[in-house]
C-alpha cells in the first residue's frame, strides 16, 4: 500500500510542477528537479522522507524503500 500512495503523490507533484512551470513561472521547474534528486538520493540511501511521513500517518509498509516494488 505504501508504494501505491508514494507513486500517486510523487506523480501528482511532478504533474503539478510541470503545470506551474508552464502557466505560472519557469522557476517552478526547480520543484521538479528537487523531486528527481530526492528519488535518486533514496535509491542510494534506501531512505525517503515521504515514506517516513506516510508511515507516521499509518500507511502500512509492504516491502523495502521507496524505490522497491
Amino acid at each position: 500500500m505504501l508504494n501505491t500512495y508514494f507513486r500517486v503523490i510523487v506523480g501528482t507533484m511532478v504533474l503539478l510542477s510541470v503545470v506551474l512551470t508552464v502557466y505560472v513561472h519557469p522557476y517552478w521547474m526547480w520543484f521538479t528537479v528537487f523531486i528527481g534528486v530526492n528519488l535518486i538520493q533514496s535509491a542510494f540511501t534506501k531512505w525517503c522522507l515521504l515514506e517516513t511521513i506516510l508511515q507516521k500517518l499509518g500507511v502500512k509498509k509492504e516491502g523495502g524503500s521507496c524505490a522497491t516494488n
